[in-house]
């Protein structure tokens, strides 16, 4: 199996662009046309949806002998967005987790959907929905829960979670070299043509570095101006 990227403006890329949104767009709509409660639902139904597709997706690889302890850990930027996605409904603390998941499944979940590589590709239906639904789930939770259900981003919240990332990145880094994996692309850069990706290692991850705190101030600034959370 090979990694499938989708080449920018292609036809391919187009129509899966187009629905992409439409689907993003329904799922902002159907808020507003709900009162609090039937929206915690709805974003339950979400969280339930990516439990059933982060299981049923390691069971998959698992059963067709698969499964790498190099690919498969939930390490990628996108995987540990959809790890907090799937549970941040159920806590009840959730102001970090939501910060964490606006920042980095929005702008991860939009890298993916605009350059898309779908890792380990079989050629099936299900790997190419479940690498669609999984990622639009990302950009779609954090802002349903922004329009529908009152959660804000708190002041430097876009600094708390930069510096997150680079913690993460201290961690992943070195266990990277041990298995030889390559999790959140820190060793080896994608495979898909991404203007943000300048150079060869180490340099575009030092690029990428000024380009994501630029990202995420510009999103907090663009967001920041919201009510008090009601949960």
């Amino acid at each position: 199996m090979e990694n499938y990227t989708i080449d920018f403006l292609t036809t391919e890329w187009i129509r899966n662009g187009i629905i992409s949104f439409i689907f993003l767009s329904f799922i902002l709509i159907i808020g507003k046309w709900n009162n609090y409660n039937r929206n915690i639902l709805i974003a339950k139904a979400i969280s339930i949806i990516l439990i059933i597709l982060t299981i049923t997706n390691h069971i998959d690889f698992i059963l067709r002998d698969k499964w790498l302890i190099q690919e498969h850990l939930p390490l990628h930027l996108c995987s540990l967005s959809q790890l907090v996605a799937c549970v941040i409904v159920f806590i009840p603390k959730k102001n970090y987790f939501f910060e964490f998941l606006f920042y980095c499944g929005i702008v991860g979940g939009l890298q993916a959907i605009l350059t898309p590589q779908i890792n380990y590709y079989d050629d099936s239906i299900y790997e190419y929905l479940e690498y669609y639904i999984s990622h639009l789930a990302i950009i779609a939770m954090p802002l349903f829960l922004y329009f529908n259900l009152n959660l804000k981003l708190r002041k430097f919240s876009w600094l708390k979670i930069f510096f997150t990332l680079n913690l993460l990145m201290i961690v992943i880094m070195p266990l990277n070299f041990a298995i030889k994996s390559n999790y959140m692309y820190l060793n080896i850069p994608p495979e898909v043509d991404n203007p943000l990706i300048i150079g060869e290692w180490p340099y575009y991850l030092i690029y990428l570095e000024f380009i994501v705190i630029i990202v995420f101030y510009l999103t907090y600034c663009l967001f920041k101006e919201k009510k008090e959370s009601h949960v």
